[in-house]
């Protein structure tokens, strides 16, 4: 079969199963077992896809996973992670969009406190939004920035993406949990520009927020260092030891999960029921993301060994594209699919097609010199 009938067959069952709206893992499984019946050799296939499904979820650098995720839902379900947004928030006045000030900083505190997005939104979600529609603020201005901070929780470590990323495309996962962190407070820094300029620009977007009380002196300080300085400390921790070349990944996670676990002691938030909610919520997340994974890796494998990714390069490199707009087509690429799929999707239907790319065109996946 030709290079691009097999393109062809596998991107075409793979978004025609996901417009039916099957969840993204069943539909990649349902892709490779067509894939692995084609071209792997019927039965011979299906075994292939069976022992790739085995060592795609046994693969140790895949722990830091659900160690991230643990880190984040037990400061979720104590309750830290709401005194550290109270803090945060009772230190912003008389701003324009205050509300929404406090989502994209709050938010990004958090997003160095956790390894999930779902955990991320959910929270900010939970605690803003209805405060800041009921206040009157647009819905837009209200729900943006909670759905922004989610893309920083992405980034900035803990960030399970980057574990995935770093396990399916063979790069070092800690330089991609480092690397993260600029993104990241530039993104926060940007959001922060525009909530500021828009409610300038236009006040109906969030009405003004007179009736917040200022809180001078220490008396205003005083949840800051005692409820967010000494979390803040768990990210040091976490991206400190990998720093210093102390701690892989894997054992920065796990000091991150034992950490949070002390944290909460201390603050005498940890209880029994909350600690088995965030072990029930870091099992459904982390199932769901090593599911996709399994089904992920024979889908790489199945272009690869079909001829659909060979083909697909040799054609892009015809045209002898320069680093700088090969970048700028992924980017493109990745902003019109990011419209409809989630990132995970996102990121597992691409890798195999521009990780390729980047190496043949000499791109550093991980941006060190």
């Amino acid at each position: 079969m030709e290079w691009y009938l097999a393109l062809g067959l596998m991107l075409g069952l793979m978004f025609g199963l996901l417009a039916l709206g099957i969840p993204v893992a069943f539909t990649f499984l349902g892709v490779n077992l067509v894939g692995a019946w084609v071209f792997l050799g019927g039965d011979i296939g299906f075994a292939q896809l069976v022992r790739n499904s085995v060592s795609a979820v046994t693969s140790f650098s895949l722990t830091p996973i659900p160690l991230f995720v643990l880190m984040g839902e037990v400061l979720f379900h104590t309750g830290l992670a709401y005194r550290a947004i109270h803090a945060i928030e009772g230190l912003i006045a008389r701003l324009p969009g205050r509300l929404s000030i406090v989502s994209v900083l709050g938010g990004t505190t958090f997003a160095t406190l956790s390894g999930s997005t779902i955990a991320n939104t959910a929270m900010m979600g939970s605690m803003m939004l209805p405060d800041m529609l009921k206040r009157g603020y647009h819905p837009t201005l209200a729900m943006g920035p909670i759905m922004a901070v989610g893309g920083i929780a992405m980034l900035i470590p803990p960030s399970t993406l980057a574990v995935m990323l770093g396990s399916l495309g063979n790069i070092s996962i800690a330089q991609l949990l480092i690397g993260g962190i600029v993104p990241g407070l530039l993104m926060a820094a940007g959001f922060l520009v525009y909530v500021i300029v828009r409610c300038r620009m236009d006040p109906s977007l969030a009405p003004a927020d007179d009736d917040a009380p200022i809180v001078r002196g220490w008396a205003r300080w005083k949840p800051l260092v005692r409820d967010v300085l000494p979390l803040l400390l768990l990210f040091v921790a976490v991206v400190g030891s990998m720093l210093a070349g102390w701690a892989t990944p894997t054992e920065s996670a796990a000091i991150g999960a034992a950490a949070a676990l002390v944290a909460t002691a201390c603050y005498r938030t940890l209880s029994w029921a909350a600690l088995v909610k965030a072990m029930i919520e870091t099992a459904r997340i982390s199932g769901v993301i090593l599911f996709i994974l399994v089904a992920s890796t024979t889908f790489a494998q199945l272009l690869s060994f079909s001829g659909a990714i060979g083909g697909l390069l040799a054609v892009i490199q015809a045209y002898e594209l320069s680093p700088l707009m090969l970048v700028l087509g992924m980017l493109l690429i990745l902003l019109v699919i990011g419209c409809v799929i989630d990132q995970i999707s996102m990121m597992m239907i691409t890798l195999p097609f521009f990780m390729p790319l980047a190496n043949a065109a000499g791109i550093d996946p991980c941006g060190w010199a």
